[in-house]
């Protein structure tokens, strides 16, 4: 990587080149294999990034599973402690935080910070989840058998379940690795991340800020590179006890089956067809605002996002004007610019297949009311925030993940009709319903099959507290620390002879 080719950010490594951090220790790959690191907003390469091989991600178990008891034993005050420590360290590094993750995956700045600060709170919650993570007594004398039970107690502790594996999308490279590494650590198991080869040098970054906090050698390893090798590698391993993933739904499944033949836990965070869906009382400027939102924040690359409006007839076509007008005026730009609203997308690939969907919805009789088109040309993977309406239901768009941009349309003419097409897919991650009457919005709500619902907001909440996940291919499992700390542990039921 020559100076010419590169751009300078704080956070990368002098040189350009990340590490593997395996037992504590910094190294570089054994096999000497760096792929370039490009940011998606000017297509310049700002790093490269280190490759691991299945024998480093085995590794990485092996030195998670060494320090599995140590860290277990760790009294959970401490743990509390330190992960406090790493939440000051990244509130205190915010900005350069911040700034690589907008240049690693083109995040607007200002999203980007709101990511930091969200991963701060995850930490912070997570050390006091530990004082809730606790199991419960049973009264032994009201079961018959067997015989003795007056003269016992029974009661209930979570254990560790063991080394944890935690595998990152590249949409949100902090909080979302966050989402699985504080949980875990919480709960008292050591951690191999595999983070996005899109974004390492944000989770390089974070780790560093965990060996400055003391984190015990082996407590947390991170390791770089495809998931055909290093992932399955890490996935295969007899001393991973569970694996948490937010990906693919293709990629999840073949985790799972993977896993299964270890008899490996599981949580999955996959996709999503979320759809929002407008009533014909809905208050249309609050609507169309938040419909906005849902469906080109980070440019769509969220598996909340609002991926497909469903809105009653008698409104549509004021609807869909609105939105067009609303879509485009926003700002498209280069992800550090402060003005941007909407910025690229993480790949060329990714460009081409908004193109692919807009031109298949076309070729069906939608109608591209705003965008459907890269920007002038420049650097950078862009894609114009677009709005089709009149989508018809066999279009790709409103059946395959779009992940990008795109806002498709599908007119409904009564709340029946409105169900069908919400539960139409395979998926089941969230919703929105916009209505001013709450009774009939509740009332909707309830048939929809879904993880979450949300009245009067748009798809793309999240709590990072509370209960996070889908139904049918969208998951299995719960995130949200205190969810995702009791699939981290194991029950254990002890009993007591006091006789």
């Amino acid at each position: 990587m020559s100076g010419a080719d590169a751009t300078v950010i704080d956070g990368i490594p002098a040189g350009g080149k990340g590490a593997l951090f395996i037992g504590g220790v910094w190294r570089p790959p054994a096999g000497g294999k760096y792929l370039p690191v490009v940011d998606p907003s000017t297509g310049r390469i700002l790093g490269e990034a280190p490759v691991a091989s299945a024998e480093e991600a085995r590794a990485a178990v092996d030195a998670a599973a060494d320090a599995e008891e140590r860290w277990g034993e760790v009294p959970g005050h401490e743990r509390a402690r330190l992960l406090r420590v790493v939440a000051d360290r990244l509130a205190e590094d915010r900005e350069t935080m911040a700034r690589l993750i907008a240049s690693e995956v083109g995040k607007p700045i200002t999203d980007a910070r709101v990511e930091v600060d969200r991963a701060v709170g995850v930490y912070r919650f997570a050390a006091e989840e530990i004082r809730h993570l606790g199991g419960e007594s049973f009264p032994a004398d009201a079961y018959e058998r067997p015989a003795g039970n007056e003269q016992r107690f029974l009661f209930t502790v979570r254990d560790p379940i063991g080394v944890v594996v935690a595998i990152g999308p590249f949409n949100f490279p902090l909080n979302l690795l966050s989402h699985k590494i504080a949980p875990a650590l919480a709960a008292g198991n050591p951690v191999v991340a595999k983070p996005t080869s899109a974004a390492p040098f944000t989770a390089l970054r974070l780790a560093e800020h965990f060996a400055a906090a003391g984190l015990p050698p082996g407590a947390l390893n991170v390791v770089v590179g495809p998931g055909r090798s290093v992932g399955n590698a890490l996935v295969d391993h007899p001393r991973t006890r569970l694996v948490t993933f937010t990906g693919s739904t293709d990629v999840g499944t073949g985790i799972a089956e993977r896993a299964g033949r270890h008899a490996t836990r599981v949580i999955l965070e996959m996709g999503g067809m979320d759809p929002f869906i407008v009533l014909d009382d809905a208050p249309l400027d609050v609507t169309v605002a938040a419909a906005a939102r849902g469906a080109f924040g980070y440019s769509g690359q969220v598996c909340t996002a609002s991926k497909r409006l469903l809105v009653q007839a008698s409104i549509a076509e004021k609807f869909a004007r609105a939105l067009a007008e609303r879509a485009g005026a926003l700002r498209v730009g280069p992800a550090l610019e402060e003005s941007t609203e909407v910025g690229p997308l993480i790949d060329a690939a990714a460009v081409e297949r908004m193109e692919g969907l807009v031109t298949d919805a076309r070729a069906r009789s939608a109608r591209v009311l705003t965008g459907g088109h890269r920007p002038a040309p420049g650097g950078g993977n862009f894609y114009a925030p677009t709005v089709l309406d009149d989508v018809p239901a066999d279009a790709r768009v409103v059946r395959e993940e779009p992940f990008g941009p795109i806002a498709p349309i599908l007119r409904f003419s009564d709340v029946d009709d409105a169900v069908r097409i919400a539960n139409s897919t395979p998926y089941g991650l969230q919703a929105a319903v916009y209505t001013r009457d709450i009774a009939r919005g509740f009332r909707l709500a309830k048939r929809i099959r879904a993880g979450g619902v949300h009245l009067n907001d748009p798809t793309n909440l999240r709590w990072d507290a509370l209960p996070f996940g889908g139904v049918k291919e969208s998951g299995l499992g719960r995130e949200g620390l205190r969810s995702a700390m009791q699939e981290m542990t194991e029950v254990k039921l002890i009993s007591v002879n006091y006789a």
